[in-house]
């Protein structure tokens, strides 16, 4: 059974541990964006530089969803487990894991339906218009895996393994850092190859979190 670690011990040390990972964790989901705008600002095409920032933002959008459902997540099980009820923790884990993955992939669907306009609206025209929609087309689809990435983080958060839950977005961005180059410069892939390489990173986060879950609830 796991143990409830916040109800001892200093109130100042846990604020500042779950804190402090907690943030550099979503620091490295944005991150990926950064990293694919470094890499594509290397092809020497300002029409890709532009399309992976109005991308990015209509990524951040998407991925915001993730981070609202997280805390759900969070508030739920991190309760469960404080009053150590482990069975009523892992039912709670998964009902709000079944929920997470249902909403993600309404928002994919639409945002998906509505690329197009949401890029007009942003101001993107032209050919940088269709870089973004062909990146997005992409990235989009692997919503699912990023909201899941971050509600099992927060389980991870409220059994006490901050350290896990930080290391599953950063192996994302490592990922994603590695896949880069490979795919945009060695295949020539250019802004379809940053996509597929953060979807890879986004499902090797997911990968790393699911494995080691049901280790650290048990």
């Amino acid at each position: 059974m796991p143990q409830a670690k916040f109800v001892e011990g200093s109130i100042l040390k846990h604020i500042l541990v779950m804190s402090s990972t907690s943030a550099i964790g979503i620091s490295a989901i944005f991150v990926v964006d950064l990293v694919d705008i470094f890499f594509l600002s290397l092809l020497g095409e300002h029409e890709v530089t532009a399309a992976v920032g109005y991308a990015g933002t209509i990524a951040f959008f998407t991925t915001s969803i993730g981070i609202g459902l997280s805390i759900a997540m969070g508030a739920l099980v991190s309760r469960a487990i404080g009053a150590r009820e482990t069975e009523r923790a892992k039912r709670l884990l998964m009902s709000t894991a079944v929920t997470t993955l249902i909403i993600s992939i309404l928002v994919l669907a639409v945002v998906l339906m509505l690329i197009p306009d949401l890029l007009n609206l942003l101001g993107a025209h032209g050919r940088t218009a269709e870089l973004a929609s062909s990146y997005l087309y992409i990235l989009v689809p692997s919503l699912p895996f990023i909201c899941l990435t971050m509600s099992l983080g927060a389980a991870l958060r409220a059994v006490g393994d901050a350290k896990l839950a930080m290391n599953t977005t950063l192996l994302g961005g490592v990922v994603n850092a590695i896949f880069d180059p490979i795919f945009i410069f060695a295949l020539s892939m250019g802004i379809e190859g940053a996509a597929i390489a953060s979807v890879i990173a986004r499902f090797a986060a997911l990968s790393l979190a699911i494995w080691r879950l049901p280790l650290n609830i048990d």
